[in-house]
């Protein structure tokens, strides 16, 4: 080839790989909910079920293990690095982190913060470790109530892989914006931190701090799907350490199935979520401009909550105002209406079996079962996941499937949680409805 074609050829390959990267945009690759700071709260009275084991305890409230035994739940950080661990469902040329203090009293100065490919345990990989910066700066101060979102920087991010997340605490933090149910392990450590490659003389929790989503740069056909709702979708009695939620098996499916959408997966479960009224996290409908609108590139939304409505108020052991059906439902309109006003579609997952735990009741149940008849039948949602018939015992179809229950008779274990991902046609979010 003559070096004056030679050199056109180039420029010609150049100009088109500048085009492909023109039309990249920014995906949310994963989230945490921000939540308040912990509380104590006293342990809710039951009463037995009759007919019913007694049900396993509920997950453990987020807490951590320390050298020598359980740590409690920070109340505050100074002078302290807190490294997580993050696992990303699609991969990109491209990162940044949005860090939060949606709940802090009081500006949250943030010293430093780092992002890396993980080795092991809070290992970093060699030369992965990237600075972030905010504004060009090394350091920042986030107002109450606010977000900052990093500046974007390259690293190669993969698919389906453990990022690091370091981010050291510069002064007292007060009560931090959490997300209860990390699942996976954090470690704490004294000073800053944030850019060493293995962290000594830690404490751990299972709780992420300040650190509430990570966007990609991604191709321009690709998207995300947020999946919404609560413990069940948080993953709470999945197994720690091993990305076994329904999120996460779900994404998964998503990346290494030939031919399927490419979508990211964004869990924004929160443990003890509620529809209509707060607790753990503020309301779902109160948070979803946050957490499902607000994410990047969001193209689907797959909502699975009301069951804490359900059971707290219907099972006959508080003085709440027992919740309806009709009003779950107005609940579900209104996020599908608002889904739908940004052009995302919107799968309804029905609501899973419950009998025998805690706070089970016949009232409770003819509840969830007028509402799971809407979500198949009423025609509001784009799609439906029926994890109801998924996961229900075929003898006793109020009841877990005995293999899926993880003894509380509300959670699946994680064949449940696999069964429930599995259940889901991929094709769906190929649908043009």
């Amino acid at each position: 080839m003559k070096p004056q074609k030679c050199i056109l050829v180039l420029i010609a390959g150049a100009a088109l790989a500048s085009s492909a990267y023109a039309q990249d945009h920014w995906v949310t690759t994963w989230a945490a909910a921000p939540q308040q700071p912990a509380v104590a709260r006293p342990p809710a009275v039951r009463t037995p079920v009759p007919g019913c084991e007694a049900p396993a305890p509920p997950p453990a409230a987020p807490g951590g293990q320390a050298r020598g035994g359980i740590a409690p739940a920070p109340t505050n950080f100074n002078d302290q690095t807190v490294r997580m661990i993050v696992h990303t469902s699609i991969g990109g040329r491209r990162a940044r982190v949005t860090l939060t203090n949606a709940y802090g009293a009081t500006p949250l100065k943030i010293g430093a913060a780092h992002v890396a490919l993980r080795g092991k345990e809070s290992e970093t990989v060699a030369g992965s470790d990237r600075v972030l910066m905010f504004n060009g700066k090394p350091t920042t101060t986030i107002p109450p109530g606010a977000q900052m979102m990093t500046d974007a920087i390259d690293l190669n991010v993969p698919s389906l892989g453990d990022l690091v997340v370091s981010v050291y605490i510069a002064a007292e933090s007060g009560p931090p914006t959490n997300h209860g149910t990390g699942l996976h392990t954090t470690y704490i450590a004294k000073g800053n931190v944030a850019g060493e490659r293995v962290l000594n003389d830690t404490t751990t929790t299972r709780s992420y701090y300040f650190v509430s989503a990570i966007e990609v740069m991604a191709p321009a056909d690709t998207g995300a799907l947020v999946t919404f709702g609560d413990s069940i979708t948080d993953g709470a009695t999945s197994t720690n350490d091993t990305d076994r939620s329904w999120p996460s098996v779900l994404a998964n499916r998503l990346i290494t199935t030939p031919n399927a959408p490419k979508l990211s997966v964004v869990n924004q479960g929160i443990s003890g979520n509620r529809l209509l009224v707060d607790g753990a996290g503020v309301n779902a409908l109160a948070r979803f401009d946050r957490d499902v609108l607000s994410m990047s590139g969001v193209k689907w939304l797959i909502v699975m909550e009301g069951i804490n409505d359900i059971g707290n108020t219907l099972s006959g052991n508080g003085s709440q105002t027992p919740v309806t059906a009709d009003e779950l439902i107005g609940a579900m309109k209104q996020m599908i209406d608002r889904a739908h006003s940004h052009q995302i579609k919107v799968a309804g997952a029905t609501l899973t079996p419950y009998e025998c735990a805690a706070y089970y009741s016949e009232k409770g149940e003819e509840v969830r079962q007028t509402v799971n008849r809407w979500i198949r039948s009423g025609g509001a949602f784009d799609e439906v996941l029926d994890f109801d018939k998924v996961t229900q015992d075929s003898s006793k179809p109020k009841s877990f499937k005995p293999t899926f229950n993880n003894g509380d008779h509300l959670h699946p274990n994680d064949a449940g949680y696999k069964a429930m991902a599995d259940s889901i046609d991929l094709r769906i979010f190929n649908s043009k409805k």
